[in-house]
């Protein structure tokens, strides 16, 4: 008895610990989108500039997240993540004296050579920030693999999911109203740099790694063919096979391609698409904010509803929720011109409740059928494909508007939603995890 309760109350400390640690990431992330509409008009950067700059530190990130999933599913999360975090926070205080830099190398505070410089260093400060935002969301994912039973992992994965939402949504809000009550870029990551250095220290101090490391046993019910012979050799044959020549692991990360695609059109390039449609810095915060918002209430539902109605076929809530995210697209490009921004506000949260169910609920499909030993590297490949994204929503979105404005984005991205629905239905019928049970035996 006396077990069970510590387990529980580990299980509790380690799904907030990580929430609040990871939610922390987005802000030494995401505040960069609300930089960007003030660094144009400042200094005449290009939507095509930052596009490529998005691109690419996209495909970095999807890099890292990658690599560290393998990493992850071999290292203590405390210690990993927290040190990506610090790494992260101070890229962010560098991103603040960008303009220093450009100068100190081009002699002068204007003209195409400084821009350009600024530009070169935005790149490179962003590729580095990107490669240690990586160290997030694997150690993460490990870990809630051997705190969460297979069978309650969809639950309370979707509420962990939510720090994905809160941590963006509070970013927008506070990066809208720091760039409308100041007009400072610099201070979209100073201040985020501050708040996220507390939250290194947070996860050194609250944080733990697995059952083991408090002296609890292990989740019951977890077998795999791996237990008994976890040598370097046997683990490298395991995730070949659960994961690399996986079919169903390839399925959910091309899936996750086109919901991402759809998300970061709204993340990336929401701030100033809505600004473009004359809204304040300040109310297009709160809007992209309310999107997540709308996205954490998403991810609650379709994990309870994956769980109790669908017995932990997760896939199937992800199959449904693909096309009631295209339907609510396809109701913003039917919008007239100078529709009520209320009616637009609701199309894009409803999208945002769709679109994130599938955005939690892939990574735990795709975390039960490799089982925990190889929940990590898995969502890791998925990561890799789902932020190949970026050469969509960056680059290309961005030469997109400027040379065609932002007319008939909803529609294409619609068309996307429902591409991305027919790769995951065809795993309607897929088992619920592949662990060993006593009947698989038989």
């Amino acid at each position: 008895m006396q077990t069970k309760h510590s387990f529980k109350y580990w299980q509790w400390r380690v799904i907030i610990s990580t929430m609040i640690g990871y939610s922390m990431f987005y802000f030494v992330r995401k505040n960069f989108s609300f930089a960007m509409p003030v660094l144009g008009k400042e200094y005449g950067i290009t939507n095509t500039s930052f596009g490529v700059i998005l691109s690419l530190v996209g495909i970095i990130y999807g890099i890292s997240k990658f690599i560290n999933g393998f990493i992850a599913d071999r290292t203590n999360a405390r210690w990993h993540m927290s040190m990506g975090l610090a790494v992260c926070v101070v890229v962010n205080v560098l991103f603040g004296f960008s303009d220093k830099f450009a100068a100190w190398v081009t002699g002068g505070t204007e003209g195409g050579a400084f821009v350009a410089a600024m530009v070169n260093i935005f790149a490179v400060l962003l590729i580095v920030n990107n490669i240690f935002q990586g160290t997030g969301f694997s150690p993460c994912n490990r870990l809630m693999t051997h705190w969460v039973p297979p069978e309650e992992l969809a639950t309370k994965m979707s509420i962990w999911n939510t720090s994905h939402s809160i941590g963006a949504g509070l970013a927008s809000v506070m990066c809208g109203y720091i760039i409308s009550k100041t007009g400072d870029w610099r201070l979209c990551f100073w201040i985020p740099a501050a708040i996220s250095f507390i939250g290194v220290i947070f996860i050194i101090v609250s944080l733990r790694d697995t059952p083991k490391s408090v002296g609890l046993p292990e989740l019951p019910n977890t077998r795999t063919s791996l237990d008994g012979k976890d040598t370097n050799k046997e683990y490298r044959k395991f995730v070949k096979e659960k994961v690399l020549k996986n079919p169903v692991v390839w399925l959910l990360a091309i899936t996750d391609l086109f919901v991402y695609i759809v998300r970061f059109s709204v993340l990336d390039w929401g701030p100033t698409f809505l600004q473009d449609q004359h809204l304040s810095p300040e109310l297009a915060g709160w809007t992209v904010g309310i999107f997540e918002v709308s996205g954490c209430v998403g991810m609650l539902v379709a994990g309870r509803i994956s769980d109790t109605f669908f017995k932990g076929r997760s896939q199937r809530t992800c199959a449904v929720e693909m096309i009631l995210t295209a339907i609510c697209l396809l109701a913003l490009w039917l919008l007239p011109d100078g529709s009520s921004p209320v009616l637009m506000l609701i199309l894009l949260s409803l999208a945002g409740f769709f679109l994130y169910g599938p955005q939690a609920l892939l990574g735990v499909v795709a975390s039960n059928q490799v089982t925990n030993r190889a929940a990590s590297s898995a969502v890791g490949l998925i990561g890799l494909c789902s932020y190949a994204s970026v050469i969509f929503t960056g680059a290309g979105l961005g030469w997109f508007t400027d040379k065609f404005g932002w007319g008939d984005v909803f529609l294409l991205m619609s068309i996307v939603a429902v591409i991305g629905s027919f790769f995951i239905f065809p795993l309607w019928n897929l088992s619920k995890d592949g662990y060993i049970h006593d009947n698989d035996a038989k």
